[in-house]
Order: structure tokens, then sequence, then C-alpha cells
């Protein structure tokens, strides 16, 4: 079968992910990945061949899973969270001109800021906006200004890739380009981990953000004017008259 099958896998833990995606990596001949998503499954599927390379490799990767696709085999590419939402699905497209004959597939997963979402109760229950503060492959300048056109706009934010080793001072940039809209005691919160060990949620304020510790493995969500604390979870009205 020349087919690839880019699988989203959800947050990381079996619980999170969709039928669809448990019956494509099941179906695949060979996984590949990036090293720790390919660890995420490699429980539930110990038997499978895999290919992985670490982070940066992910041209690579793709042209690997195109190569034996095109050779008769059935390959699933994983992605955490949605294999569209920072994944590799576009990825493979892009490269897929010399493989017209192999056939391509989307499988869609939970991305982090569903799942970290429900974990907060229903921060993201109006309009939102989903930005990545990693600059590897986009301008900062790109981002700050897609953070300010979203803060001016009152959007519900969330943050994917916040800090990192190199990127020590992108989330305290983001909030006070944020400030410039928002309200300093704007309600936030961090879900840490989401469906892994240590799985863990903070409310706090922007102003608060801006000085918090967080990692690749946070997700970062701000809300907008209306956004309150209630039964210690953040919500977002959705704007339905209670009265």
């Amino acid at each position: 079968m020349k087919k690839v099958t880019v699988v989203g896998i959800g947050p990381g833990n079996p619980e999170g992910m969709t039928f669809a995606a448990k019956s494509a990596l099941e179906q695949a001949d060979i996984h590949i990945g990036y090293t720790k998503y390919i660890e995420l499954v490699s429980d539930l599927f110990p038997q499978k061949p895999v290919y992985s390379t670490p982070m940066r490799g992910e041209v690579d990767r793709c042209l690997e899973a195109l190569q034996l696709a095109s050779e008769n085999q059935h390959v699933a590419v994983i992605s955490s969270g949605d294999a569209g939402v920072y994944g590799m699905a576009s990825l493979i497209y892009q490269l897929s001109d010399p493989f017209e004959d192999v056939e391509i597939e989307v499988i869609a997963g939970v991305s982090a800021a569903q799942s970290g979402a429900a974990l907060l109760g229903a921060p993201l229950s109006h309009d939102f906006a989903v930005i990545s503060l990693s600059d590897l492959l986009t301008s900062w300048e790109v981002i700050e200004k897609r953070i300010a056109c979203a803060a001016e706009g009152d959007f519900c934010i969330c943050l994917y890739n916040p800090m990192s080793k190199k990127r020590v001072d992108h989330l305290r940039k983001a909030c006070e380009t944020m400030m410039q809209y928002k309200s300093p005691n704007t309600l936030c919160a961090i879900a840490s981990n989401i469906g892994r060990d240590g799985q863990s949620i903070q409310l706090l304020t922007l102003h608060e953000l801006s000085e918090a510790k967080v990692d690749m493995f946070t997700t970062v969500f701000i809300g907008n004017q209306y956004t309150e604390e209630i039964r210690g979870k953040m919500i977002t009205p959705r704007g339905y008259d209670l009265d």
C-alpha cells in the first residue's frame, strides 16, 4: 500500500487518542516521528518498526515517510496533538510532488488547546487565537504582530511553545505586548504536561503570567475581558442571557 497517514495522537496518553488514530497506527507498517512522540505510543505498539529523529529533523522524517510509502509501504507519521496544528500534515503535502502515486491521509487529533482547555474548564468558549512563540520558523516580529492584533481584538489567546532554554524571555515579551491592550488583571492559566505524568494547572493574572516560569510542555491560556474564575476553573462566557 503506497500510503502516508499523518496521525495526531492527542496529548500523549492512550485515553486522549481517537479511535481513528489508534486504528491508523495499528494498520501502518512503520511509525515515523520525533523521538519523544514515538516513545509516547511505543508501549501500545511494541512490535512496530520505527524511524525517529530529534528536534529539527522534520524534513528528513517526512521525506523518509514518502520514500518508504513509494516503495509500497503504509507509513504512519506521528504528531502530538493534531497533525494539522503545528504538526506534520502541511510539510508532508509540501514535499509530496515527486511522490504522485503515494496516497496521503490526515487523522485529526485532540490539540493541546483543546485538551488543556478541558482541564481548565472552558477558557476558549468564545473567539480565540492560537499562536506559537517559537521563532525557529517564524520571525519574532511576525509573532509579536499577531499577538498584538489578537490582544487588540480581545480574543482569548492560547500560546504554544511559550519558553525554551534558548527563548527564556519570549513569554514575558508576549505578555508585555498583550498588556498594551488587555488589563494586567486579565485571567490567565497554565496547563503543563497535559495527559502525561506531572499534569498540572495554575490560574493567574496576565501580570503574574509575565513573570511565570514555564517550558515547552506547557500550554498558556489568556482570557478576554469577560473571562472569569468559576469553581476554581477558567471560564469564558459564550454570551447567553442568563436573566
